[in-house]
């Protein structure tokens, strides 16, 4: 077990958490807390109880089995909430191995499939600011655009749950200075501190010679991801009203005609929103190795049941689809593969040159 090492003023990290949450919580409704055993879902569930929410409390602990001290963290995480008089529901996942994103990314996934099961009308987790720091450096680092840069919402609906973070604006240092003056203990992952992996060589090595620079990094990091966020939304909103104008009229031609009318740049940002709400992701690495010396990729896998049109960006093409087959796109010699009978959240593989699924048929 871990003891407190940094002891900032903490006293008002209570009173926070509960502003926070004072506009975000209705009444009755049921709270879910993820609970891995480390010191932030620690000082969260302690927290939480003190502030007289015990009764409506659920403590969820992800089982991932990827360490040998993945028992004992369980059994760690059993008797705190025994402690405490919190309900503890323990969930046993398997992790993906062979996903193509990574082991990180394929236990996230897991864990976040594990949470959207519980029963709570409200999950609650545990990143801090130091986390928020981390993954806005880490999505620049890959090329994010704007919603990346927003790195952790605040709030975000998951599965019909509302997904909150009530310590994105707190330290790790108040974190444990809490922990220290409260005698709790937790687990350390060590997994943690093996640097191999990108957000641990960041969270090691990159933020604490930044911060050696530039004292407040973290908080300014934390801070732009909130500006990010912000002009987020503000595009997202931009999306919308363009997509209320293309669906204003019926039947395809007057869609490809405000289509036309759009800037490139804006486009881009409607199909980026389209995309974005109709579940879509960035495919694995390997999905990026695709046969021939195309300008186009040669296989493009889409859900028959929502792809009626497919655009090109570069240069800015719209053609119509016709559902499962193949649709060849206009000034390319490439042909986009339509397969049907795949689920909403499959990959897809794309370029720079192609954007695709606008409507549904």
């Amino acid at each position: 077990m871990a003891a407190s090492r940094n002891k900032p003023s903490i006293d008002a990290l209570p009173g926070r958490v509960g502003d926070f949450l004072a506009t975000r919580l209705a009444p009755a409704e049921r709270i879910g807390v993820g609970l891995s055993g480390g010191c932030d879902s620690v000082v969260l569930l302690h927290l939480l109880q003190g502030l007289g929410l015990g009764e409506r409390l659920t403590a969820i602990h992800v089982h991932h089995g990827l360490s040998p001290n993945a028992d004992a963290w369980a059994a760690f995480c059993t008797e705190y909430c025994a402690r405490l008089g919190v309900p503890l529901q323990m969930v046993h996942v398997e992790v993906d191995r062979r996903s193509g994103f990574g082991l990180e990314a394929a236990a996230r996934t897991a864990r976040y499939a594990a949470l959207a099961e519980c029963p709570a009308e409200v999950l609650v987790l545990a990143q801090h600011q130091g986390d928020q720091a981390e993954t806005l450096l880490f999505n620049l680092l890959r090329g994010a655009g704007v919603a990346g840069a927003a790195a952790i919402p605040e709030v975000r609906q998951l599965a019909g749950r509302r997904l909150l973070r009530p310590l994105l604006a707190c330290s790790r240092g108040e974190l444990e200075a809490y922990a220290a003056q409260h005698a709790l203990l937790w687990v350390e992952d060590e997994s943690n501190a093996d640097t191999r992996y990108s957000r641990n060589f960041l969270r090691h090595d990159v933020l604490p010679v930044l911060s050696q620079r530039f004292p407040a990094a973290e908080r300014s990091l934390a801070q732009a991801a909130q500006h990010f966020a912000e002009a987020d939304e503000l595009l997202a909103e931009l999306a919308a009203a363009d997509w209320l104008a293309v669906c204003a009229d019926s039947g395809d031609a007057p869609r490809l005609r405000v289509l036309r009318g759009l800037s490139l740049v804006r486009l881009k940002n409607l199909l980026r929103y389209r995309l974005r709400q109709l579940g879509w992701r960035r495919a694995p690495q390997g999905w990026r190795n695709l046969p021939g010396n195309c300008r186009v990729p040669a296989r493009i896998v889409i859900p028959n049941w929502c792809c009626s049109m497919a655009v090109c960006v570069s240069p800015l093409v719209v053609c119509n689809l016709s559902g499962a087959g193949r649709a060849k796109l206009p000034y390319y010699e490439s042909y986009i593969l339509l397969r049907a009978g795949y689920p909403q959240f499959e990959p897809f593989s794309y370029n720079r040159s192609i954007t695709l699924l606008l409507t549904r048929p």
